[in-house]
Formats: C-alpha cells, sequence, structure tokens
C-alpha cells in the first residue's frame, strides 16, 4: 500500500494510473481486511483528486474513473461516518465531484456513475448533507435529473439507469435536509420541469428496469411531502392517473404511489376537487383487497383525507360496495383502529 500511495503520489501520470488501476482492483476485493489495508490511501486519493486542476485531470478519464470506484469503495467502510466522511466534507473534493456532474458535452458517463455513488454515500450518512447543499448539489442533481430524462427520450440506451439511481437517491437524502420553503429555489428549476422528468424516468424504469420504480417514487414522495408548488405541478401535467396505473406492479410500489397521494390530498379540499370524481376511488377500492397490510393501511389513510376533504367520494365509496371492502379487514389487529373510524366518517361524516 506504501508503494501505491508513494507511485499515485507521484509526477508520473502513467504510474498513477496503473496505481490507480491497482487500487481499483484491491477495491473490487470480497475481503474486508483488503477493504481496510486501502483505507491509508484515503487521504492521498482526497489530495489526488482535489489538488490538481480540471484541466490536469479532465484527459485522465480511466485514473477519475478508477479513483472514484476506490473512493466509492472506502465510503462504504464502517469507520467512513467517523473518519473519511468528515475528511472528504473538510476537501475541496465535493465540489470538484458535483463539478464532474455537470451535464454538458464534458460530462463523462462513466466517471459520474463512479462519483453519484460516492455522493450517495457521503449523503446516506448525514454526516453534514447541509454543506453540500451549500455547495449547489441540489441544483447540479436537479440538472442531471433533466438531462437523463432528455437522454433517456432520445435513445434506447437501458445503461442509463446505472447513473439515474444514484441522482434519484442522493436527491432523497438531500431534500430530507433542505429547509422545507427553500427546496425549490435551490434546485433553480421550475417544478414542472422536475416532475415531468421524474415521470419521464418512472415511465422508463417500468419499461426497462422496475426494481428502480422505488427510487423515483422515494424522490416524488420527498418532493410532494411539504411542498404544495410541486403537487399542485403533479396535478396541472395531469399525472394522478399515470401514478395509479403504477398500483400493480407490487406492494412497494404500490405503498409509495398511495403515499404520494395523501401528500396532495392532505394539502387540502382544493387539491382533492383533482383527486375525485376520477379515477381515484375505482382504485382504492382495489387496493383495500390486498392482503398487504401497509398497502391496506395507506388506503385507509388516503380515503379518511378525501372523505374529510370531499364528503361527496364517501357517498360514492358507500354505493360502490365500500362498506364490504372495509369489512374483510375488521379482524386485523394492525388495521381494526383505522377501518372502523373510516366506517364512522363514510357513513356519518
Amino acid at each position: 500500500m506504501r508503494t501505491l500511495v508513494g507511485l499515485l503520489t507521484s509526477n508520473q501520470a502513467l504510474l498513477q494510473l496503473e496505481a490507480a488501476r491497482c487500487l481499483h482492483e484491491l477495491s473490487h476485493s470480497e475481503q474486508s481486511a483488503v477493504a481496510e489495508a486501502c483505507l491509508p490511501a484515503t487521504s492521498y486519493l482526497l489530495t489526488y483528486l482535489s489538488g490538481h486542476s480540471s484541466d490536469f485531470i479532465s484527459p485522465h478519464v480511466t485514473v477519475l474513473e478508477a479513483l472514484g470506484y476506490a473512493l466509492s469503495q472506502l465510503l462504504q467502510a464502517k469507520e467512513a461516518p467517523e473518519k473519511i466522511i468528515p475528511s472528504v466534507l473538510g476537501s475541496t473534493l465535493p465540489q470538484h465531484m458535483l463539478q464532474l456532474l455537470q451535464p454538458g458535452p464534458k460530462l463523462n458517463f462513466g466517471v459520474a456513475v463512479e462519483f453519484a455513488w460516492c455522493l450517495h454515500y457521503i449523503t446516506c450518512s448525514q454526516v453534514n448533507n447541509a454543506l453540500l447543499i451549500t455547495h449547489g448539489a441540489l441544483s447540479t442533481l436537479g440538472l442531471l435529473l433533466l438531462d437523463l430524462a432528455g437522454a433517456v427520450q432520445r435513445t434506447e440506451d437501458a445503461g442509463l439507469e446505472l447513473l439515474a439511481c444514484p441522482v434519484l437517491r442522493c436527491l432523497s437524502n438531500l431534500l430530507t435536509e433542505a429547509a422545507v420553503g427553500a427546496v425549490g429555489e435551490q434546485m433553480q428549476l421550475r417544478d414542472e420541469r422536475v416532475v415531468a422528468a421524474l415521470f419521464i424516468l418512472l415511465q422508463f424504469f417500468l419499461q426497462k428496469q422496475p426494481s428502480l420504480l422505488p427510487e423515483g417514487l422515494w424522490l416524488l414522495n420527498n418532493l410532494t411531502a411539504n411542498s404544495p408548488s410541486f403537487c399542485t405541478s403533479l396535478l396541472s401535467l395531469d399525472l394522478i392517473e399515470p401514478l395509479l396505473q403504477l398500483l400493480p406492479v407490487s406492494n412497494v410500489v404500490s405503498v409509495l404511489v398511495l403515499t404520494v397521494l395523501c401528500n396532495v390530498a392532505e394539502k387540502g379540499p382544493a387539491y382533492c376537487q383533482h383527486l375525485w370524481p376520477g379515477p381515484l376511488l375505482c382504485s382504492l377500492l382495489g387496493t383495500l383487497a390486498f392482503s398487504d397490510t401497509e398497502v391496506v393501511g395507506q388506503s385507509l389513510e388516503l380515503l379518511q383525507l378525501l372523505f374529510l376533504y370531499r364528503p361527496e367520494a364517501a357517498q360514492a365509496f358507500l354505493q360502490q360496495s365500500g362498506l364490504q371492502a372495509l369489512e374483510r379487514h375488521e379482524k386485523e389487529a394492525q388495521l381494526q383502529d383505522r377501518v372502523h373510524a373510516l366506517q364512522q366518517t363514510a357513513l356519518h361524516g
């Protein structure tokens, strides 16, 4: 390791490249002892990555990709939150990472994938996400999200999900940190563009990579949870029906779809007017037939909000055998209180 660090810090570009490749191979190891042996190289990796001008490192794409992968492995070490991530955040590396994720002709896909995963592991640690936000992470990743949505429309390349996944996760993690009122401002994007881009990616995942649907829906949940403007965008773009079409994919997807719809419904009567009349009630009668407790529980919560702000929907629910749909869950311990409450709301308002 001392030899590799020596080569990495030399002024010979080819030797640096070979040392980076060796670190790359070592970081692939399944043996924890090998990964731990790589830890002393971390500070040198940071110095190498943050100490050179972008003009110097731009020709060495292979070096950057290899070092990005090696760093992502180190960021997953159990010591990372205490020892490695604070060092990373204390260096100029976060700005360099975000620079490598700027959309445009200079964006290298392989390099972007590795450093997007690095950012993901940093944001997951919650060590100092506020710092990343001040460096413009929300804005950069938001623009990259738009760029990915555009790329999906232009090409059939299924490899795009390799970058989309860490970008979505980073944005989701950062949005849990960001001040509610400042999210849209910090992303420096119109709400509709972000929501439209996200739905383009959701449709792409549905066709090519359904396992990534929860990633996109979790971001949509975080966008709509405390933001009436993002909820307005969802409605103005007529995206409720496309959301409902995702319900049959899986229980996990169903819960997230229903959670997003609850975010919209809890904003009040004006929002619920867009949810009913419409296909929502029929879809909820369908999800009440699910055996998954979490799906049914989230359906009950959404119905409660809908009946609160749209009492007419309760009458339609009763006319469509809604009480019978509720009866099958009356004896389930986790649901019976909510079932009883909804029955009372539907019958008596």
